[in-house]
């Protein structure tokens, strides 16, 4: 029988639970998935908001630790593992920087788009395109970025990158191309080819496709 150190509540759509997801497998970690129903409305039931009150996915157990919010997932594996975590102290307030950025300026507005339009099907046109507006803002900050850079920090992976490439292994679900930000596109193949990478839908459970 396989132990297993860590237990990640996930869905293969979450792309703040792939973040934790694919930290844990670059890492070599002992971790197993433990699927949430979100889209059969777990996250809403009284049972999952005693394991988070903020009703969300990722949950990481680690023995008797509890943690939620992928940020904050991903500097904790950063300093148990001791790797993808930045080394000097400006180097350190620069992942903490982009991570905030994403959460508030990428992952936010991306995820929402996705889920209206691909997921659930919903919202008026204008608020697509309000919300596709937003995205393009944020995808040029971050190609941008990028020129002459192989990762977002330094020339090494740090979790800023696991951070911001969360959502971006489906481009098809919110209506972008990578040829538009190929910047974007050149180095989410850098983070592709680290060994331990799994695409979001394969890592973790509950995609009714198998791709």
């Amino acid at each position: 029988m396989t132990t297993t150190d860590f237990k990640l509540y996930c869905f293969a759509q979450s792309g703040n639970a792939y973040k934790v997801a694919l930290m844990l497998n670059l890492c070599g970690a002992k971790w197993a998935p433990r699927f949430v129903d979100f889209f059969g409305g777990e996250t809403r039931k009284p049972g999952y908001r005693a394991i988070n009150e903020m009703g969300e996915v990722p949950v990481l157990e680690h023995g008797a630790r509890r943690l939620s919010q992928s940020g904050a997932v991903l500097h904790y594996l950063a300093d148990h593992f001791g790797r993808f975590g930045g080394g000097a102290e400006e180097e350190r307030r620069e992942i903490l920087r982009w991570i905030l950025w994403d959460n508030h300026k990428l992952t936010s507005y991306i995820a929402t788009l996705r889920y209206m339009v691909h997921l659930a099907k919903t919202g008026e046109p204008q608020v697509h395109e309000f919300l596709r507006g937003r995205v393009k803002t944020s995808l040029g900050i971050l190609d941008l970025h990028l020129q002459g850079r192989s990762f977002v920090i330094s020339e090494k992976p740090t979790i800023a990158d696991l951070s911001l490439c969360g959502y971006l292994y489906w481009p098809e679900e919110f209506g972008f191309s990578w040829s538009d930000y190929p910047r974007i596109g050149a180095w989410l193949d850098r983070i592709r080819a680290l060994p331990g990478w799994v695409h979001p839908y394969e890592l973790m459970p509950g995609h009714p496709l198998k791709r």
